[in-house]
């Protein structure tokens, strides 16, 4: 008979049976996932840190991983900018059939964004979307921040449109692509829509205006707006940007406004604001304030230190920057250079190509500077030496120091062939390097081969630059192609001041003075203040179309209305305009009541006058006024010489001529030139520097020998040939 405690063992012997395994069971699980939590743990240390190969060995030797394992080692290797890492670990997490969640998409997209890689990115896009996890803010701000650093700013617009009624995040991210892609105005757009608008939005906008071409005026704009809407305070990256904005602007007045703010809010001691503050000061040419400003950082960076060179070197102000420079516990390339560059500004050659020996470690930068240190001292053949030295490093802007050291040396043909080899070798061209050679062209008169650059310019970025395109305006003027000046005028985007005046002078030069005024009063409408050169160009045309009142009143204009200081060039136009005229002795009175000392060049151009009107009394006196300031000026003498001529006077000629025949002094002779085959040849009298010359002398002298013949005329053609150039003279005989 079974009792019942008979009966009641079995079952607890089995309910302990269970229960044992149980434990056992519980037991090992529990141990298998402390170890896990804690590789974990240790693998996530040693990545942040660091060590990624001992974090991918600890990794790797795990029997087991969850999520957060791969996470961490993804996390870790993107850290470090490990990219390709990374996403070959998310393809191996992917294989094993782990399932991602929102971590591990964000952090590889991120990778992905860091990286430029558009492929892999829009893979994971792909395996988001089939996961239903693009509706996680984290993973859509993601995508949105990928699209956008990939420039991919159409498929960035896409997912904002899809998922921004879930993720509010996605705002500033738009803002932010949009600024980076330089599309301020969608940027302005997505920001006047944003429902929210933090100092970091502002900022954004503020600084993307700031950096963009045109969009300082904007920058301000939106500052002033956003300090009178009272939605947020600027913090100091804000105040940073508007600072800055003001120097590029020149607006001295709004910068010390905001420099003003900045002390009340205790910022003007913050390392990146004085920089800034250096930085406008100076680009407002009030290096005394930047100086103080730099005198009250404690422990100043190298960075504001430099600023602050660049601004005294830029004034002139040579043995202040010195002063700074040789402060310097630390100098770095840019110091050097600044100091190399404002040396040579300053006439101090020597001491530039001395601190040049003295740089602990030379750059392409240091030697792209003395390249033009040494071209402005006419030291052309050491320029060349150290152009050669750099054959192996050279950049753009080595080719193009090189080739406007030839220009500044009259070598301008050296000039062209260099761009023929710089072509040969595919440099990539900059816009100065169209600016330095349009310059050459104008200089030789070639035509051809300004229609030749002019056609390779086409096929570049820069056919609307308003810095090329002001010297293409240039060459074509002095070339003699005034259509070609307006056409390319028109081609420009945004023409300044300075493709203005180009157009202007080309005109005048022209003796097209109505166009040429014409034009400048069209600049004006177009809000665009004239500068010293533009009214070089006005008065000239003033003067060549004898609109006297019209030239005093633009005159007069420059200072009252526009703040230009006349300048000896523009009193020379006055006097030029008033002698040409007939009024000389107003031009001579004018003379007396300049505020600055006449030159031989303005009594030169009033003794012209003379010679023109046959003044012979005026032109006594100025002629004295000329030999006062150089006894042996040719100038003074041969102009009298031909009023006296003009007047009859032969005795007064005859004494000029002996007095001019004493100085032992030759006129520089007059020379004409053809241009053939992109070749310039150039002729004077008697001269005999032409390769061909015996070829072109031997036959001006059969010309010559058969045109004062009596005998019948039949035309012949005289062929001179050359090795690359070829002329057909045809002569009578």
């Amino acid at each position: 008979m079974l009792t019942r405690t008979s009966l009641s063992w079995p079952w607890k012997h089995n309910r302990w049976e269970n229960f044992k395994l149980y434990t056992t069971h519980h037991e090992e699980n529990k141990t298998s996932y402390s170890y896990i939590v804690s590789t974990n743990n240790r693998i996530t240390k040693l990545a942040k840190s660091g060590n990624l190969d001992v974090a991918r060995h600890m990794f790797d030797l795990m029997p087991a991983r969850t999520v957060v394992s791969w996470n961490a080692m993804i996390s870790g290797y993107s850290k470090w900018r490990k990219y390709n890492e990374s996403l070959a670990l998310l393809s191996l997490m992917h294989r094993s059939n782990t399932k991602t969640n929102e971590t591990t998409i964000s952090t590889t997209l991120s990778a992905c964004a860091q990286s430029q890689s558009l492929h892999y990115g829009q893979q994971i896009h792909c395996l988001v979307s089939k996961s239903g996890l693009d509706t996680f803010k984290l993973v859509g701000s993601a995508l949105l921040y990928f699209y956008a650093s990939c420039l991919k700013i159409e498929s960035a617009k896409q997912v904002f449109d899809e998922l921004i009624d879930h993720n509010e995040l996605l705002w500033s991210l738009m803002l932010v692509g949009y600024v980076q892609c330089g599309l301020m105005d969608e940027a302005l757009n997505v920001f006047k829509k944003m429902p929210k608008r933090d100092v970091v939005s502002w900022t954004t906008l503020i600084s993307g205006y700031a950096k963009s071409e045109y969009g300082c005026g904007k920058a301000m704009e939106l500052f002033w707006w956003m300090r009178g809407s009272g939605e947020v305070v600027p913090n100091e990256f804000t105040l940073d940007s508007a600072v800055r904005v003001c120097g590029r602007l020149g607006d001295f007045q709004e910068g010390t406004v905001i420099h003003g703010i900045l002390i009340k809010c205790g910022l003007e001691l913050d390392y990146s604001i004085g920089g800034a503050l250096i930085e406008f000061y100076c680009c407002c040419e009030a290096v005394d304030e930047a100086k103080k400003v730099y005198d009250s950082i404690v422990n100043p960076s190298l960075n504001a230190s430099n600023m602050l060179i660049s601004g005294l070197t830029s004034m002139g102000k040579i043995e202040n920057a010195e002063m700074v420079f040789n402060t310097l516990a630390e100098k770095n390339t840019v110091s050097y250079n600044l100091m190399i560059k404002g040396y040579a500004i300053c006439g101090r050659v020597e001491e530039s190509k001395k601190l040049f020996e003295e740089m602990p470690q030379k750059t392409l930068v240091s030697s792209n500077t003395m390249i033009s240190v040494y071209s402005r001292n006419s030291e052309i053949d050491k320029a060349l030496k150290v152009f050669e030295e750099e054959k192996e490093e050279r950049n753009p802007v080595t080719w193009n120091s090189m080739m406007s050291g030839y220009v500044q040396d009259d070598q301008h043909e050296e000039a062209l062939r260099l761009y023929m080899t710089m072509r040969r070798l595919s440099i990539d061209c900059t816009r100065s390097t169209f600016s330095v050679l349009f310059h050459a062209c104008s200089c030789l008169g070639s035509l051809q081969q300004g229609q030749l650059l002019h056609a390779h310019l086409a096929k570049t970025p820069f056919v609307s630059n308003v810095y090329v395109g002001t010297s293409l305006v240039d060459m074509y003027a002095k070339c003699g192609s005034l259509a070609d000046a307006q056409s390319s005028f028109a081609s420009i985007s945004a023409p300044n001041v300075a493709a203005w005046t180009a157009l202007i002078n080309g005109h005048a030069h022209h003796g097209l003075g109505s166009e040429a005024v014409l034009l400048f009063q069209h600049m004006v409408e177009q809000k665009i203040d004239p500068n010293a050169a533009t009214f070089v160009g006005v008065l000239s045309a003033c003067r060549r179309l004898g609109m006297v009142n019209e030239g005093m009143e633009f005159f007069f204009s420059m200072e009252n209305i526009y703040g230009v200081i006349p300048t000896l060039e523009h009193y020379a136009c006055v006097v030029d305009l008033l002698g040409m005229s007939g009024l000389l002795l107003e031009a001579e009175e004018f003379i007396r009541q300049m505020p600055v000392k006449a030159d031989a060049i303005i009594w030169g151009s009033l003794l012209s006058a003379c010679r023109f009107w046959k003044n012979m009394e005026v032109g006594e006196r100025v002629a004295e006024k000329m030999l006062c300031l150089d006894p042996n000026s040719t100038v003074a003498y041969v102009l009298m010489s031909n009023i006296y001529a003009g007047l009859g006077k032969w005795g007064e000629k005859m004494d000029m001529r002996k007095r001019l025949k004493e100085l032992e002094v030759k006129k520089d002779p007059g020379c004409s030139w053809i241009e053939l085959n992109c070749r310039l040849h150039v002729f004077s009298v008697e001269d005999r520097t032409h390769p061909y010359c015996d070829v072109i002398y031997a036959t001006l002298k059969h010309l010559m020998a058969n045109a004062n013949s009596v005998v019948e005329f039949d035309f012949v053609c005289i062929p001179i040939l050359t090795d690359k150039v070829s002329f057909h003279i045809t002569c009578c005989c």
